[in-house]
């Protein structure tokens, strides 16, 4: 259960069965993402593919000397480039390859046009989504709700990219979805619709317990997505805004000019794929080591070169440490900006008391906590409205609830009212009346006992109490007591065994926080496979935008201090 290697399998397959020879690769705005994100350009290129271009740039030039190979979603835009393109070739020959199932109707029109007969082959190759993480993907979807339904398009592009990654998993799962959520149902029977209709496709070996797919709706946990994170890639894309694997620190002070977007790929950057998921502690004694690593090993400015062995094995570690060099560089440059902000903004402070409202439940020191931060000049605008939003979520029917005062306190700071406004979308987007779930429990003895022994096992442990309500939910699940009642099967039969191969899709968003408990289940639980998706990998700017439009203010975008979020 490997989303990053079946969606590279397809690609090398794609390049390998065009054969020897000169390749161009034509993609559209979508694939060019999905291929990015698991090849790097350097990669592809060692497999013989010289060119890039897109299927919808006009000005292309004639390459006869040039095999084609189109990597599409099925679209009817991009069948019409097709069309055109086949009419006029500008390559030798085409190996066409949709990321989805296309028509019958639409490979005829195809054939039609082909009168050069320059098509080799036409295939479906169901790589039509984006994988973050081996066990994380996204659909870099924003906005899929108009109020607690579908917008249109999204169900289908949805319904889509679900069933690709089913197709290349090879799996064909029982379905549950949460009942509290139509658009979680009709999700379900949509995916179930096209798994009927493709029988064939998705006749796979039989398991001994059949795959599940679980469909959840981010209204049930709105708390996860507004707060501040402290492990490596969650904190990145909080800060910095990871879009595609790509960082913009172009408005880094000082930045140098190769530094202005970097690439963070955990398959082609080995300190990244060892800091993923450790906290911030941790990364700043990892980077320290990794700068006295390279120092020991950078060749001196006085080394003398004097016989042709010491040359030789200078040119031979020449690119090893030039491609260390980059990595120190990239990897300080932005820990180094972490750092910049989390002091700039107070995020320490301001995480505490985060944590504090996710996890406790004790008012009059949440209120005089969040009080306190909101009269500090230091909090920006954006982590002062995260914290009234998580004071309403968190105390919305408390008796002696203290909201009117702070959003009086927000408009003293001089808050716009767009981001006053976003208080109130936010409880009707994730509030008490909309969960189906239990997001917060009242905190019993044990659970206060078990959080004070935490806090004392190490400072860190403040900054990371919260679970997802995730964790809970796949805990049930794993251990077969998640209530049928809440989360339904689609159909008649259900299964009898502990799950072994879990797929969990978010509607309307993942976040990195949940990919990390994913991939600690995934450590810790012997005989279970779990990948998580979403409509996208929100951070809270990224998740406000997707609330705004859900609860009717798409107009108002959602800015603040620290850089802009990915905006999809």
């Amino acid at each position: 259960m490997n989303v990053t290697l079946a969606v590279k399998q397809y690609i090398s397959k794609m390049i390998e069965s065009s054969g020897p020879g000169m390749k161009v690769l034509l993609m559209d705005k979508e694939t060019t993402s999905i291929v990015s994100v698991v090849y790097t350009q350097s990669e592809i290129l060692q497999k013989e593919v010289y060119l890039f271009e897109r299927i919808d740039s006009q000005n292309r030039d004639n390459m006869k000397h040039l095999k084609a190979i189109c990597f599409l979603r099925p679209t009817k835009e991009n069948v019409e480039h097709l069309i055109q393109e086949l009419r006029r070739p500008k390559y030798s020959v085409y190996f066409i390859y949709f990321s989805n199932v296309i028509s019958k109707s639409e490979i005829k029109a195809l054939a039609e046009a082909d009168e050069q007969e320059v098509v080799a082959e036409v295939q479906e190759f169901y790589g039509d989504f984006i994988a973050v993480n081996p066990h994380l993907f996204s659909l870099n979807l924003q906005g899929v709700a108009r109020g607690r339904s579908w917008e249109p398009s999204m169900l289908s592009r949805c319904t889509q990219g679900l069933t690709s990654v089913l197709l290349a998993l090879k799996k064909c799962p029982m379905i549950r979805y949460q009942l509290s959520s139509d658009m979680s149902k009709r999700l379900a029977e949509s995916v179930k619709q096209i798994i009927t209709k493709e029988y064939e496709l998705f006749d796979f070996r039989k398991t001994e317990v059949p795959p599940l797919l679980l469909i959840l709706d981010r209204s049930d946990d709105a708390i996860t997505p507004l707060l501040n994170q402290w492990t490596y890639q969650a904190m990145v894309h909080e800060l910095l805004g990871l879009n595609n694997n790509r960082i913009d620190l172009s408005r880094v002070p000082g930045i140098s000019k190769d530094l202005k977007e970097v690439v963070l790929s955990a398959e082609n950057d080995e300190f990244y794929a060892n800091n993923l998921y450790l906290n911030f502690g941790e990364i700043g004694t990892n980077i320290k080591n990794l700068m006295e690593d390279f120092q020991k090993k950078r060749p001196k400015g006085q080394q003398k070169l004097e016989s042709i062995g010491d040359m030789k094995a200078f040119v031979e570690n020449y690119p090893q440490f030039k491609k260390m060099s980059g990595t120190v560089s990239k990897h300080v440059t932005v820990v180094g900006e972490l750092s910049r902000l989390v002091s700039e903004r107070n995020l320490m402070e301001v995480s505490e008391v985060e944590q504090e409202l996710a996890c406790q439940n004790d008012h009059s020191n949440a209120q005089q906590s969040v009080r306190q931060l909101l009269q500090n000049p230091r909090v920006s605008e954006l982590d002062a409205v995260r914290l009234v939003m998580l004071y309403a979520l968190r105390y919305e029917r408390h008796s002696s609830s203290i909201l009117p005062s702070l959003m009086d306190e927000l408009s003293r700071r001089g808050v716009s009212e767009r981001h006053r406004r976003m208080v109130k979308a936010m409880v009707e987007y994730g509030g008490k009346r909309v969960r189906g779930s239990d997001l917060i429990t009242p905190t019993d003895a044990v659970a206060i006992t078990k959080q004070f022994f935490k806090g004392l096992s190490g400072v860190e442990n403040v900054y990371t109490q919260h679970q997802p309500l995730l964790h809970d939910t796949l805990d049930q699940l794993i251990k077969g007591r998640l209530k049928d009642s809440q989360f339904p099967y689609l159909g008649a039969s259900s299964l009898r065994d502990r799950p072994q191969d879990i797929v969990v899709f978010v509607i309307g968003g993942a976040t990195y926080e949940e990919a990390l408990t994913v991939y600690n289940l995934n450590r810790s639980t012997p005989g279970v496979r779990i990948v998580l998706g979403g409509s996208s990998v929100h951070n809270t700017k990224s998740f406000l935008e997707e609330v705004m439009s859900a609860t009717g203010h798409s107009s108002d975008r959602v800015t603040g201090s620290g850089h802009q979020g990915n905006r999809r």
